[in-house]
Order: structure tokens, then sequence, then C-alpha cells
């Protein structure tokens, strides 16, 4: 993400870190982040983050980024939100993810709609149409 932040700000975009006071001294800060909003845990995080976003873009990461991409996902489909979603997957990582989802469709675990809220998305320009307002 730092990467992602750095060049967000040289293309003259503005970011904004959320870190809960815990994960401080184990996590990275970018301390050139436009602002910094030091939270006391990840719910807060995550809701904090929700409120300030005006779209979410995900990218291919570990079990954090899954659960925060099912959970905003998930607020969405409950309508809490009808904040554009997308996931930016040029390499195929969440394939298996798209794969399972299909199968929960067909078993009719989910619901066929739910599959329209997130565009997935090859480059880097696709996912940013997507969440573009």
């Amino acid at each position: 993400m730092g990467q992602v932040a750095k060049g967000a700000r040289k293309h003259g975009g503005r970011t904004i870190g959320v870190i809960p006071k815990r994960l401080m001294s184990v996590e990275f800060i970018d301390h050139d982040s436009t602002q910094m909003h030091v939270v006391k845990d990840m719910r807060e995080r995550k809701g904090l983050i929700e409120s300030l976003a005006d779209g979410f873009i995900a990218l291919p990461g570990g079990i954090g980024t899954l659960e925060e991409l099912l959970e905003i996902w998930v607020g969405r489909y409950l309508g809490f939100h009808n904040k554009p979603i997308a996931i930016l997957d040029p390499s195929g990582v969440y394939g298996s993810l798209r794969l399972a989802l299909d199968d929960l469709t067909a078993m009719n675990f989910m619901k066929p709609g739910q599959h329209e809220l997130v565009s997935w998305c090859n480059t880097i320009d696709s996912a940013i149409d997507c969440v573009t307002l």
C-alpha cells in the first residue's frame, strides 16, 4: 500500500492513513500521508475508512484484505452504502475466489445479483473508471 500511496501523491492525489494504535509499532506507517488517523481498534478503522471513501479498489492481498473486501461488499449488498467497489486483479490472484462465489451462487447461498455489486478489473485504469463517480 505504501507504493500505491506514494504514486497517488506523485500525481497530485491525497492519501489518508488509518491505523489502530496497537499496530503502530508493527505495521508500516506512511508518514507522508496527507492525513493520518490513529484509532482504537480495527472496527473503528474500517468504519472510518468506509465513511471517508468515495469508492473502494481491492488489490491482491492476504486475509486482512479479503476480510475488508467482503465486509465492504456485504455492506453494499445490505444497503449500508452505495459506493462502487472494484477488485483489481491483473494476475488472477482472486480467480479461485470468483469460482467459489460462483459455487455459492449455484448452491443458492448467494443471490445472483450480489456478483454485480463488484467490478472485476484487470487494469488500473479500468479499476479507477469503475469507482469514479
